[in-house]
């Protein structure tokens, strides 16, 4: 019975170079992908509805595209007028909310091919991936341009709600317009892959970048974030890792907020950048994705792994 704690310290470093070893593997990959995924995803109207906005051809201005735009706010702008709405496949109700996916800090779509295949196969017919560009600065600002892309995804697949996907800084920033600017009225469930929910101290460094600053403990956006946030509609899913080296500490990627309907799930020996693509998390998604209803009381942990 002694030698079992040996075993569990020595069970720690095998994992963690397993893992280590399998984040190399999947940046190497990630970075063969890259150059795929860098341009905005191109959108086709669904049979039956008019085209309305193209998130691929209407510049949504400086923050999440590739290219800055003079006035973000004209581009944005057009909307399907009463007429068009009125023509949209009636999908509500009859299938899986649209997905949007939202990658990380210096990432682009392409983090997302797997997963994106995985629920297409599995029932999902609106799955969609969003850039924003390098250059975004302010999380704030790029939560306000998300909420105006999913009012277009709305438009698009008929659908008043939508699920969001976001890895590491996406997931902050689709917390924020779900629980900072009325962004529940759209977001049915967010679900997010290693994001620094109660802010990561990994690489200090990196702080002379305006958007690691305000994914810090205790940055201005972490701590309005701890604000109350009474009647959220959304629904919060947090995968969260043991082994994820860039959330320090590695409990920083749940939410532990009083009024948000949420629940954490930990999974075991997966490192940052496979929390994209591994199997079991993809399993874990699909089904809080599918889940119904998650209730307030079903709010805890699980495991996945």
């Amino acid at each position: 019975m002694k030698a079992l704690p040996f075993l569990c310290c020595l069970a720690r470093p095998t994992a963690l170079l397993r893992a280590t070893v399998m984040e190399l593997a999947i940046l190497v990959g990630h970075l063969l992908l890259y150059p795929t995924g860098i341009q905005q995803e191109q959108h086709r109207a669904l049979p039956g509805t008019p085209a309305g906005p193209d998130l691929a051809t209407t510049d949504p201005g400086p923050e999440l595209a590739p290219a800055p735009d003079p006035d973000p706010d004209s581009a944005l702008s057009p909307s399907l007028s009463p007429s068009s709405r009125a023509t949209l496949l009636p999908t509500e109700g009859r299938a899986h909310p649209p997905v949007l996916l939202l990658h990380g800090f210096i990432d682009n779509r392409s983090v997302f091919v797997l997963l994106r295949r995985s629920l297409l196969r599995h029932g999902w017919r609106h799955v969609e991936a969003l850039n924003y560009s390098p250059l975004t600065c302010d999380l704030r600002k790029a939560a306000e341009l998300l909420g105006r892309h999913i009012e277009q995804f709305c438009e698009r697949t008929g659908h008043s709600r939508v699920d969001l996907v976001g890895h590491s800084l996406g997931g902050l920033i689709a917390r924020y317009y779900a629980q900072r600017l009325g962004g529940d009225l759209r977001v049915r469930t967010l679900v997010t892959l290693g994001t620094p929910h109660g802010g990561t101290r990994v690489a200090p460094l990196m702080s002379a970048h305006p958007l690691v600053r305000q994914m810090r403990p205790h940055s201005d956006v972490i701590e309005e974030l701890a604000r109350p946030a009474p009647n959220c509609r959304t629904h919060f899913v947090c995968f969260w890792s043991d082994l994820d080296q860039l959330m320090v500490p590695a409990g920083t990627a749940r939410i532990d907020h009083r009024d948000l309907i949420s629940r954490s799930v930990r999974v075991s020996g997966v490192g940052h950048l496979a929390l994209p693509v591994n199997g079991a998390v993809a399993a874990g998604i699909r089904e809080a994705l599918g889940a119904e209803e998650v209730s307030a009381e079903s709010a805890g942990a699980t495991s996945v792994a």
